[in-house]
């Protein structure tokens, strides 16, 4: 008798290994004195170490001394501190869909979780719509949304040629994408690009959005930390919800990684505002929200408790939310400061090309417009470490390390030119 079990995995085929991780396994193995981490996006302090927020330092003392700390489950949806508080975050004290109740908030696994709530939620309710991603975009968008077996499709946004915003390729295919379709859009700091749309741009984007009855499905994984102000950074969003009040429903996912330096904790949520509408709003809520509770029940159980009470603590509490508000402030200036310092440098060297794109693009990225190859020489030849695609994590400058960044990009960029 053939025991078919034995083999039955045999055949299961390889997938190569995440490029960002294993830029890092590299940089991790490289034994030379002096070497420089642009690749995988956390922040870190200008001594190249990752970074405690005050405010969080604080949050952890004041949830671990309250007289009712345990670490007991949480509710299916989370956190219900963390999911209004967060709320009114992202969308603003004053949201109207936040004062009709026109918003359901669940807590997820960061900004990836989110996605995944969401993309599961579209495949079971909406699976012919097609999800259209930027090109580029956070490589793990297409995998979130593939491994529910939505379709996905591209608009453009980057153009290399002028190191600028395709916003000519980016409306023409919304223009003509299927109506009905999903966008999802970068709220604030586009990764992999730093480059955002004006807000008259966003003004257009969404116009075309209503006039295709699309859907958009923001990812907010920067905000405050890419302008250091919550409300600049919100502005698309808050902007989308006021335009498209009785139009269509928009998905938020609002991750707490990077701006309040969350990265392990994996504490985030997902919002889903409703449109206005004649029907009852309640039982369309409350439907809504058993079946996202179904998905996060059957996936994760109930999603993690420590890192929700800490950012919970921090939103809710007036000194620690003013604390925080001084700490987004002190990263995104930080980074500000050496986006400004590269290019600088670059320009004093004379490196070929204009190297201002550095500075016009913000947040953690800079998609630096360095090829495959260059990127592959500044790593073997100068110990700088960052994926092939040009994308460097600026949060890894420092001022012991940004000028010989600086130098090793006019070095690698120089030696492509006599090529």
């Amino acid at each position: 008798m053939v025991k078919i079990s034995a083999t039955v995995y045999n055949d299961v085929e390889p997938i190569k290994t995440d490029i960002l991780f294993a830029t890092k396994q590299r940089y991790l193995k490289d034994t030379r004195g002096f070497k420089v981490d642009l690749g995988v996006g956390a922040y870190r302090a200008d001594n190249g170490k990752p970074w405690i927020l005050p405010s969080v330092r604080k949050a952890e003392r004041l949830v671990q001394e309250e007289d009712d700390y345990d670490h007991e489950y949480l509710n299916i949806c989370g956190l219900d501190s963390l999911t209004n508080s967060a709320a009114k975050v992202i969308l603003g004290e004053d949201c109207p869909a936040l004062r009709e109740s026109r918003v359901i908030s669940v807590q997820s696994l960061s900004g990836a979780g989110a996605l995944h709530v969401a993309a599961k939620f579209i495949k079971k309710y909406t699976p012919e719509k097609k999800i259209y991603l930027s090109n580029p975009t956070w490589p793990i968008h297409q995998s979130i949304f593939e491994n529910v077996d939505l379709e996905t499709d591209s608009y453009p946004y980057w153009d290399a040629t002028n190191k600028s915003l395709d916003f000519e390729g980016f409306i023409k295919a919304i223009d003509h994408a299927p109506r009905g379709s999903i966008f999802v859009l970068h709220a604030c700091a586009h990764n992999p690009t730093g480059l955002d749309p004006t807000q008259e741009q966003w003004h257009q984007i969404i116009e075309s959005i209503q006039k295709g009855d699309h859907i958009p499905l923001f990812d907010s994984a920067y905000q405050g930390f890419a302008s250091g102000d919550l409300e600049r950074d919100a502005y698309a969003i808050r902007y989308t919800i006021n335009q498209l009040r009785d139009c269509a429903p928009i998905f938020v996912a609002q991750s707490f990684a990077k701006n309040v330096g969350m990265y392990g904790e994996r504490v985030g949520c997902l919002h889903l505002v409703l449109p206005a509408q004649k029907e009852d709003i309640v039982p369309i809520k409350d439907a809504i929200t058993s079946q996202l509770s179904r998905i996060i029940r059957s996936e994760i159980s109930t999603p993690p408790a420590y890192g929700a009470k800490v950012v919970s603590k921090i939103f809710t509490t007036p000194e620690l939310k003013e604390q925080w508000y001084q700490d987004l402030v002190t990263m995104s200036s930080r980074i500000i400061s050496v986006r400004t310092r590269l290019r600088d440098l670059l320009v004093e060297y004379n490196t070929p090309g204009n190297w201002d794109h550095i500075v016009q693009q913000c947040g953690m990225f800079s998609f630096t417009g360095l090829t495959p190859e260059m990127t592959k020489r500044l790593e073997t030849e100068h110990a700088v470490y960052m994926v092939p695609t040009g994308r460097a994590s600026v949060a890894g400058l420092n001022t012991g390390n940004v000028q010989h960044v600086a130098k090793a990009i006019n070095e690698v960029v120089n030696h492509f030119m006599k090529d």
